[in-house]
């Protein structure tokens, strides 16, 4: 089955239309204006559903510079909270924002400061993140304050991580104050952009030239960043689970530090380790205690850099320990493995230190907080003895197939005709709405565009998921369904 529905991955970036040849992206519009759509639109939404990621612009800036009210500015709504006074924003918080047709993340930080302590150091850590994670950064400044120390520390922080930046001098209200954004060249960051986020001065020419430096896509290329680079695997879990452990059992010898005590690992740790004639590269992470925000120190720079890892990785492989509960955290990482669009499989680890007792609830216990991914490949493996331990790359070998299979739209047109006969949608409201038509708009993971008469309620979209899942596999891999409904004919925009 596999042979029909999957081709060599390389040529899927071939075709404009993402996952869509030309032939295929001709004669799938061709049936949307059978059906009375807008053919904008559901150019559109096939462009928003097979893009994958958005590039991503981190806004950083010293506190009460304005930059959540430059990010309202910049989605064109009030969103991120905005206050008098600094120190408001602590949380990276991202939202999706357009301009000149061209859409990007925008991550709202909390004010950089440095040499700061507790919470304060704690939001100075979540700026430094978003700035790693960024394709390109806008560096607020107050013109009227002009160029502070803490300024100066944040161009440092900025050319140490490499980015395109874009200078923006703020509460820049009128010409007169132009002259006092003039003295922000000394910044060395190039031209200071003169900007009034509070009544949008000067925000399009700013924005005109963030589109300039922003990457169309996010610099980040799986594969180690070549045609034919190493898969990257990110090993991930809480704390003691066993996953430096595990790379040193899958390596051969003892390539990373393991000790009894928790949190040993703090930075992620990339391995070259060939495996069955192929070459991956495995990503030690640091274990994940708790929520971010309740973390300090080292243990919550950390955890940035493990979600770091998960981001750049193709597969997360997410150790549990065996012997323990399955916890809420554990829930939570795999979640977090989900969310990030990554292939998915999960090991169970420390096997041989199980009794039948604890063998039997931990088999009611996968099936009651782990059913949601009941679709990930799963392993049971002992790090310290080595066994199973050959069952894990057939695993995340077959994660990656089914991350990056593609069903052709002729035969997902016809598994949905087939669908929608035998289990209609339930009528609601005296409406019975349909789904008309659909294709598959992007891989890694596999992204689908549903067009409808009318809206379709969660409960059957996720009935729609688990048959895709037994009609074509995807074994492994989050499944992304986007829902795209007609308007009534006559009542389109003019």
């Amino acid at each position: 089955m596999n042979d029909d529905i999957q081709p060599d991955g390389s040529a899927e970036h071939e075709y404009e239309h993402g996952a869509l040849g030309d032939a295929e992206y001709a004669e799938f519009m061709e049936l949307a204006a059978e059906e009375g759509f807008d053919l904008e639109d559901v150019e559109g939404a096939i462009e928003a559903a097979g893009h994958g990621p958005l590039p991503v612009l981190a806004v950083v800036g010293r506190p009460n510079v304005g930059k959540s009210t430059l990010v309202n500015r910049i989605i064109g709504r009030r969103e991120a909270v905005v206050e008098d006074k600094p120190g408001v924003t602590r949380d990276r918080v991202t939202y999706e924002a357009e301009w000149a047709g061209r859409r990007f993340k925008v991550v709202d930080t909390g004010g950089w400061e440095q040499d700061v302590l507790g919470i304060d150091a704690s939001v100075a850590a979540q700026a430094e993140y978003a700035i790693e994670a960024a394709d390109a950064v806008v560096f607020v400044v107050d013109a009227k304050v002009g160029a502070t120390d803490t300024d100066e520390a944040v161009v440092r922080l900025l050319r140490k991580a490499g980015k395109p930046v874009v200078l923006c001098a703020n509460k820049v209200d009128g010409p007169s104050g132009e002259a006092d954004a003039a003295y922000l060249w000394s910044l060395g960051l190039g031209e200071p952009h003169p900007v009034s986020a509070l009544h949008g001065r000067g925000t399009g020419d700013m924005l005109d030239r963030v589109l300039e430096v922003l990457p169309d896509a996010p610099r980040e290329t799986f594969g180690g960043g070549g045609v034919g680079g190493p898969r990257r695997i990110a090993l991930i879990g809480r704390p003691n689970v066993g996953k430096s452990s595990l790379l040193n059992k899958v390596a051969g010898e003892e390539r990373v530090v393991v000790n009894e005590i928790a949190g040993t690992t703090r930075d992620p740790v990339d391995e070259l380790i060939e495996l069955g004639g192929t070459t991956w590269k495995f990503v030690d992470t640091a274990g994940i205690r708790k929520r971010v925000h309740l973390q300090q120190g080292a243990d919550y720079y950390a955890s940035l850099r493990t979600a770091a890892a998960v981001e750049k990785a193709e597969v997360a492989v997410v150790l549990i320990d065996a012997s323990e509960p399955i916890s809420v955290q554990d829930q939570r990482i795999v979640t977090m493995a989900v969310e990030a669009g990554r292939a998915l499989v999960v090991a169970y680890n420390k096997w041989d230190t199980l009794d039948e007792e604890r063998r039997y609830y931990l088999e009611r216990e996968i099936e009651t907080e782990f059913g949601q991914v009941s679709w990930a490949p799963r392993v049971n493996v002992s790090a310290r003895t080595g066994r199973h331990m050959e069952k894990l790359v057939p695993a995340i070998e077959t994660a990656l197939a089914g991350w990056e299979t593609r069903v052709p739209t002729g035969r997902l047109n016809a598994f949905l005709g087939e669908l929608v006969s035998a289990h209609p949608h339930p009528i609601r409201g005296g409406k019975q709405p349909r789904i008309l038509f659909g294709t598959q708009a992007g891989t890694k993971p596999p992204r689908f565009v549903l067009f409808a008469s009318g809206f379709i309620e969660a409960g059957y979209r996720r009935f729609i998921e688990r048959r895709l899942r037994e009609e074509f596999g995807f074994e492994g891999t989050p499944i992304h369904i986007s829902v795209r409904v007609r308007e009534k004919r006559g009542a389109k925009k003019k």
